[in-house]
């Protein structure tokens, strides 16, 4: 049997957090349920009340290579530093100045859709080969590498 992944994003608004994702990743949201032409379809169909239909979202990569991605509604805010966090490979095979200018401008990019700069590691720091640290729009840790 072969296992998947999922990652699950707790947070405080799941459709505008897998909307931001979906842009980065490319992905799109999950289908709705078999028989149901769209989301707002089947929620009727369940009974969902208007208050509730944004308790969850997906996504996923549409060529089937990366995880799930899975956003639920929680009543409490974010804390704390992420002990996971996702890499997203925006400069994969590019080394140097050409990967720094690749990192820049997804980075320019990204800040465009909602997300927050921290800081970059310049290559030849212990580890790392250049990347940049941001936050998504509510404040989950993520690299570009």
């Amino acid at each position: 049997m072969s296992l998947q992944v999922q990652v699950t994003f707790d947070c405080a608004d799941p459709d505008a957090l897998a909307r931001f994702w979906i842009e980065v990743l490319g992905y799109k949201y999950d289908d709705p349920p078999p028989g149901y032409a769209t989301w707002d379809e089947a929620l009727d169909a369940m009974n969902v009340p208007a208050e509730r239909r944004n308790d969850a979202s997906a996504c996923h990569d549409p060529d089937g290579r990366g995880p799930r991605l899975f956003f639920q509604r929680v009543p409490e805010g974010k804390t704390a530093k992420n002990r996971v966090h996702l890499d997203v490979r925006a400069a994969a095979g590019l080394a140097g100045d050409e990967r720094m200018a690749a990192l820049e401008d997804k980075c320019a990019s990204l800040v465009e859709l909602g997300a927050t700069r921290l800081r970059r590691s310049e290559p030849g720091e212990p580890f790392s080969s250049g990347f940049i640290v941001m936050q998504d729009p509510e404040g989950n840790e993520f690299c570009l590498d």
